[in-house]
């Protein structure tokens, strides 16, 4: 079984020498019960709660599944109902919850913590409580007062859990096609009736109730995206004392049968005529629905970390372990016998390739958290500080980096894990070294919620082209001003200011191409959103360094020079993408489509 030791110190590097998180608190009235002696221990039980409990079940979970039992209802692996319990008793589904309804009100630079963790040791696990916080989210802020009184506690508590259903058979990210429909009733309720597929967590025998929450039109609403609406419909009725009633009208059909995440049911669900009552107003759904969708987005990105995590140090300790070859070089085992026998080999840490694709991974897992934590933090800036200006830069700048944090997190992601799979050989494909699942798990971070095509869509289409490149202007002057007032004498110091440079001009290139060829995004906007990605990990680099300058210890010299082979192995990548982008469309578009065509 692969083995896991919680990040701690790396995790208050970024928190708090980075980022200076306690500083930050104390500036914000929302934000001032919240201590580092506070969020240490919240990092400990978490730290004790994901070791213990959730790695044992990661690949039982995953040999066993989630099972169909029929008649609509699905069984989950062996010792998930009594972890899920005792996740919930812990407070950890609320953590991030408003006090009001009997959350702990933590910020999102403390939660996102918490759930990379979580995401490390059990991906399957984690994506039942994700989608109740997300489902909370929403409610909170797109939910009526009787709404919010009815369910948040309750999810929040774990005695009820949530979802999202948007994606139908015929209609994934088209969503103006659903074809799910919503009559209203005599008493101000809807039925809906329609069928919807991919749902997360859509059954299970985790908590009592499952509130569902699901995108359907109304009669005569506006044809495509203009006429959604959004709807709570809930597993079982509930009346008004919050005792449950009645079974709804719904039902899981089937659960998909998938790469990885075996262990999260994934279902097919079926609704005929279910009670729903609408969240907000009448089609103003997809925009409702977006308050979970982005939260889920952000924290697809905490699921690549956790599984570049796991599978980085379990690679550095079978690189450690595992001798093959002599190594040549000055890194050799001081230990080495002077008289070398014959049969004598180094381990294979030694080896400069293996350790080229174990610093690829290492590089990813802290670049990714420390761009993470300051999406985070940008969240929470909007969320509760009470300057207004600085809560418009903040949203600005949450919508510029939520697609990069979904898509260029999870494709560097897949990456490091597969790397990491190669430092084990031939034993990194066999079950049981469990590296193989490690990457079935963390491939679906790249599809769902947005695949990540069309997180690089979004990116280049809404929040570049739509305003002129502004939000990438704001973001990069940020970077320059950093970079030029950098105490640290680094490499990284002019790495940041140079690609800067490059991505403002790639900026400047793309929204010309735009101009002349408005069809040109679809052809480079993947290699936009990667260049982006690489010139945002030097500034997290950047960062690091600084936070780490004049700090005597092993553990801060390494930031720096982790932050120097960022810079000379794979930040030339960002080259790369840029003639890509630049080639423009011409070469993609040069075929027929007969040319894809297949013979009968």
């Amino acid at each position: 079984m692969p083995i896991y030791h919680a990040p701690i110190d790396d995790m208050r590097f970024i928190l708090n020498d980075v980022f200076n998180a306690s500083e930050f608190w104390q500036q914000v009235p929302a934000l001032e019960h919240v201590d580092s002696d506070t969020v240490d221990m919240i990092l400990e039980a978490m730290a004790k709660f994901a070791t213990t409990t959730l790695l044992p079940l990661n690949r039982t979970g995953d040999e066993e599944g989630a099972q169909y039992l029929g008649d609509g209802k699905v069984k989950t692996p062996a010792g998930f109902a009594e972890a899920f319990h005792e996740y919930a008793e812990g407070g950890w589904i609320g953590l991030g919850g408003d006090m009001e309804y009997g959350g702990q009100g933590m910020p999102k630079m403390v939660t996102m913590l918490a759930e990379e963790m979580v995401f490390t040791t059990n991906q399957s696990f984690a994506l039942y409580p994700n989608l109740s916080g997300g489902a909370a989210m929403c409610l909170l802020n797109a939910g009526s007062d009787e709404q919010k009184q009815t369910y948040l506690e309750k999810i929040y508590s774990g005695e009820w859990s949530g979802t999202m259903c948007l994606t139908e058979p015929h209609a994934g990210t088209d969503l103006g096609i659903i074809k799910t429909r919503a009559v209203p009733n005599d008493d101000g309720s809807y039925a809906l009736t329609g069928t919807k597929i991919f749902i997360t967590a859509g059954e299970h025998d985790l908590t009592q109730n499952i509130i569902h929450l699901v995108l359907a039109k109304t009669p005569n609403a506006p044809a495509g995206s203009k006429g959604i609406s959004l709807f709570i419909v809930p597993k079982f009725l509930v009346n008004a004392d919050s005792s449950l009633g009645e079974r709804n009208s719904l039902a899981c059909g089937s659960i998909e049968h998938k790469m990885g995440i075996k262990a999260s049911a994934t279902c097919v669900m079926n609704f005929d005529g279910a009670k729903g009552w609408m969240i907000g107003e009448e089609n103003t759904g997809l925009a409702s629905m977006f308050i979970m969708m982005n939260y889920e987005r952000l924290t697809m990105g905490l699921q690549g970390i956790g599984g570049t995590e796991l599978a980085y140090q379990n690679a550095a300790l079978y690189a450690n372990d595992r001798v093959q070859g002599r190594a040549d070089h000055g890194t050799q085992d001081p230990n080495k016998p002077s008289d070398i026998p014959v049969n004598y080999a180094d381990p294979i840490v030694h080896h400069a390739d293996v350790r080229r694709m174990l610093l690829n991974a290492k590089a990813v897992s802290e670049a990714s958290r420390c761009f993470a934590m300051y999406v985070a933090k940008q969240l929470d800036i909007y969320k509760f500080s009470p300057d207004k200006a600085a809560k418009k830069a903040a949203a600005d700048r949450v919508a510029l980096l939520t697609p990069v944090s979904k898509a260029f997190l999870t494709d560097r992601a897949l990456e490091a894990t597969i790397d990491c799979q190669q430092v084990f050989g031939g034993h990194g494909y066999i079950r049981e070294w469990g590296m193989e699942q490690i990457v079935r798990d963390t491939r679906i971070s790249q599809i769902y919620e947005g695949t990540n095509g069309i997180q690089s869509l979004d990116l280049l289409g809404r929040k570049v082209a739509k305003n002129g490149g502004a939000f990438v202007e704001t973001y990069l002057a940020e970077m320059r001003d950093f970079a030029q007032t950098m105490q640290a004498n680094h490499a990284v110091k002019q790495a940041i200011l140079t690609s800067a440079d490059t991505l403002a001009d790639l900026t400047q290139n793309v929204l010309e191409q735009i101009q002349h060829k408005p069809d040109a995004i679809n052809g480079c906007a993947v290699d936009y959103l990667a260049a982006f990605g690489y010139v945002s990990f030097a500034y997290m680099f950047g960062l690091m360094v600084e936070a780490a300058h004049g700090k005597a210890g092993e553990f801060y010299a390494n930031k720096a020079k982790l932050a120097d082979y960022f810079v000379a192995r794979m930040l030339p990548r960002l080259q790369g993408h840029v003639a890509m982008v630049k080639a423009g469309t011409d070469p993609i578009m040069a075929f027929d489509n007969g040319y894809f065509a297949q013979e009968a």
